[in-house]
């Protein structure tokens, strides 16, 4: 049994951050029933900032620093995050300590009217937040009129359904709809040949201080098949140079006992687009890593870089 009896996690208020640790929180108490478990809402800077485009507040780390400070401080032992958000270097001291089995990580569009991504009309509004999101859209649909979103999901749900309002769309994930029962209000589930998730996208990550003692108790609810995917996406993205607000995709999944990464990095205007797939036979996270980095290689050597620091 661990030497640890107690665990503290640290979480941001929303409904889906909430769920998120609730549902680490079942994981522990049903495969270590003995551990006592607490949890502890820390408000971060991006849940403070909700005018402005998270770009402009600071991307990398907007709502993972107060958490991660609170870990260093001993005042939680543990953060969970959606890891999308966290940025592809962990700080100094601490690790992710566990990935549960990853959800869909597709992207889904919610139109009060019903649209699909073919159906919306010329000139139509559509709300993200994603830069990702954004550049692929209008890769896809040049004529559409990408405008910033913000708030937690049932806000910009709320906005997207608005009789009078701004969005004749918005864009969200399907894992946070799925996971705060919201599937209903889902016009499409865009297909990954026209949006290629976020790296990481779909999964939820436990940011612990790297102790052997904190490690050995998160072990009992990872899930390797999700470490090993979500390390090839982000070691894409940081092959790349790039951060959480910067337009690129990634999505590895095994097929044939063999795992296929697949990286996108568009123009933020949606003007051009790079694609990119690699296969290997992936064992470990080392492999994992080194896949994501020579597909990130092989994007830079067709231009990549000259994409990303294009400005719209």
């Amino acid at each position: 049994m661990s030497a640890v009896k107690t665990l503290r996690f640290g979480t941001r208020g929303s409904d889906l951050a909430l769920w998120q640790t609730r549902y680490i929180m079942k994981l522990m108490e049903e495969a270590v029933p003995a551990l006592h478990l607490e949890y502890e809402i820390i408000k971060t800077r991006g849940d403070t900032i909700l005018h402005t485009p998270l770009p402009l507040v600071g991307g990398k780390g907007v709502f993972t620093a107060e958490l991660e400070s609170a870990i260093y401080e001993k005042r939680i032992d543990c953060a969970v995050h959606s890891l999308k958000d966290l940025p592809t270097e962990q700080p100094d001291g601490l690790v992710i300590g566990a990935t549960p089995i990853r959800a869909n990580p597709a992207d889904v569009l919610i139109s009060r009217r019903g649209y699909t991504l073919a159906t919306l009309p010329n000139g139509a509004r559509v709300g993200t937040s994603s830069t990702r999101r954004a550049a692929q859209l209008r890769h896809l649909r040049p004529d559409l009129n990408t405008i910033d979103i913000r708030g937690n999901v049932d806000t910009r749900i709320q906005k997207a359904l608005a009789k009078d309002g701004d969005y004749d769309a918005i864009v969200l994930a399907f894992a946070g709809l799925e996971r705060l029962e919201r599937l209903e209000v889902v016009s499409e589930v865009l297909d990954f040949a026209d949006m290629l998730p976020a790296p990481g996208q779909g999964a939820i990550a436990v940011q612990t201080r790297d102790e052997p003692t904190l490690l050995e108790t998160l072990r009992v609810i990872h899930h390797q098949d999700t470490a090993l995917a979500i390390t090839a996406e982000r070691a894409f993205l940081a092959g790349l140079g790039g951060g959480c607000s910067v337009p690129v995709a990634a999505y590895a999944q095994r097929q044939n006992g063999q795992w296929v990464l697949r990286g996108r990095v568009s123009a933020p205007g949606g003007t051009q687009q790079i694609d990119v797939t690699s296969t290997a036979i992936v064992n470990d996270e080392q492999a994992a890593y080194t896949l994501g980095i020579a597909l990130a290689q092989e994007a830079l050597a067709k231009g990549a870089k000259a994409l990303m620091e294009q400005r719209l």
